[in-house]
């Protein structure tokens, strides 16, 4: 049952600080970073249960994803970009002429602690927030007229998933890898619990991430598995690990079916939401960083700091963001209900025949009405999946069903 909004009412000069973020992860980081750019004399508190970093993962983006300035806001953050693209299915590979950049959780942690310093608090685990304080685990207890809850996704009975889940090693080869550029999905692998696909990124000459990804029914990760999965991918390609230089794992979520409406009119505790849990991610790929950067540039840009103010923002994007995507979660049913699992990959492999900038304009989340009408004529005219089990699986009634069949541990994906 959720809270009643709390009555608190605390001012800027009683309060403790301006701004309270609770969870330090990408979301919470980018506005905290564009909220001290824009006022530097703000009192931030980044609240981080994390011990020492923003944690162990890599965000990755199309440069056609964001503005200009969007991209000289997250230049610093930014450990490597390249000019072009690869995918790689038995059917067809293909180049794409698409800029791709990566940023670290380790280069993230580096810029932030520069910018925001003591402003950090790690090993920081928030047992109650209202909308104008948070309380830690030990007792402690801080105040402000703006707080944020970008903790991750929570699991809600108004949102179906299916998941895009991964483990990935970063490794030094012995020797040059010979990868000049991203290879974002080589789907020539043996399929395995669903659609997988092979994701490489070469930082250096001898230097690369290997994530063996899935997009399937369960967020369950058996990461032994995977990571011998990686080990003979690599021999495959001829590449010798010298060092293996971190680990990462994820699970994010692909929304097949959801209630925008009735999500944000049950939460009523009054606290703005952000990342993962104001449902602001790619409906397809589970990506958050193009939304986690819209975000913070419109909270630094909001003339009120309150919570009030801000969850009006925050809702308005998730909103719009959720009825923008209708077209990608009709995709995703398709995909995870009308296809058996073997099959998706076909899904996938008709999708990347599709021109360069409606490939673009889809992972930007901005379709125009003829990339929506080329991509319905490429399914319809040759479609993936038989064409009646697609119209009678795709509904949003089976999606529930799925949902609740499938349900698994959704805290993996906070």
């Amino acid at each position: 049952m959720a809270r009643p909004i709390s009555t608190e009412d605390v001012s800027a000069a009683a309060a403790t600080h301006d701004v309270i973020l609770a969870g330090g992860g990408l979301a919470n980081t980018l506005i905290a970073l564009a909220l001290h750019r824009a006022r530097p004399h703000l009192r931030l508190l980044v609240l981080d249960r994390a011990v020492h970093s923003v944690g162990d993962h890599t965000w990755s983006f199309h440069a056609s994803d964001l503005t200009e300035k969007q991209l000289a806001f997250l230049s610093p953050l930014i450990v490597a970009s390249w000019p072009r693209q690869e995918v790689r299915f038995a059917a067809h590979a293909r180049l794409i002429e698409t800029g791709y950049n990566s940023i670290t959780a380790e280069r993230m942690h580096e810029v932030a602690t520069v910018q925001l310093g003591p402003a950090i608090r790690r090993g920081a685990e928030v047992s109650e927030l209202t909308p104008s304080s948070a309380t830690l685990a030990n007792g402690e207890h801080f105040t402000a007229p703006l707080v944020v809850d970008g903790r991750g996704l929570q699991p809600s009975r108004f949102l179906a998933l299916g998941y895009q889940k991964f483990v990935g090693l970063e490794v030094e080869t012995a020797v040059p890898h010979g990868l000049a550029h991203p290879v974002i999905m080589d789907a020539t692998v043996q399929q395995h619990d669903g659609y997988r696909f092979v994701y490489s990124l070469p930082f250096s000459k001898t230097r690369l991430l290997i994530e063996d990804t899935y997009y399937s029914d369960s967020p369950a990760l058996d990461k032994s598995v995977l990571t011998t999965r990686i080990e003979d991918y690599a021999a495959s390609c001829g590449w010798t690990f010298a060092h293996v230089l971190r680990r990462e794992a994820g699970v994010l979520p692909i929304a097949l079916a959801g209630r925008i409406d009735e999500h944000w009119r049950t939460i009523g505790d009054g606290v703005p939401r952000s990342g993962l849990r104001a449902w602001l991610f790619h409906a397809t790929t589970g990506y958050s960083l193009p939304y986690a950067v819209r975000l913070a540039e419109a909270v630094a840009a909001s003339p009120e700091l309150t919570s009030r103010a801000v969850a009006r923002i925050v809702e308005r994007q998730s909103r719009d963001n959720w009825r923008a995507q209708g077209l990608f979660r009709l995709l995703n049913r398709s995909m995870f209900l009308a296809a058996v699992p073997s099959e998706r990959v076909r899904i996938l492999q008709q999708f990347y025949r599709l021109p360069r900038t409606t490939i673009e304009r889809f992972y930007a989340g901005s379709l125009q009405a003829s990339d929506i009408a080329r991509l319905v004529a490429t399914m319809a005219l040759n479609p993936p999946v038989g064409l009646g089990r697609a119209i009678s699986s795709i509904g949003e009634a089976r999606a529930w069903r799925f949902a609740e069949h499938h349900a698994g541990d959704d805290a993996k994906l906070g």
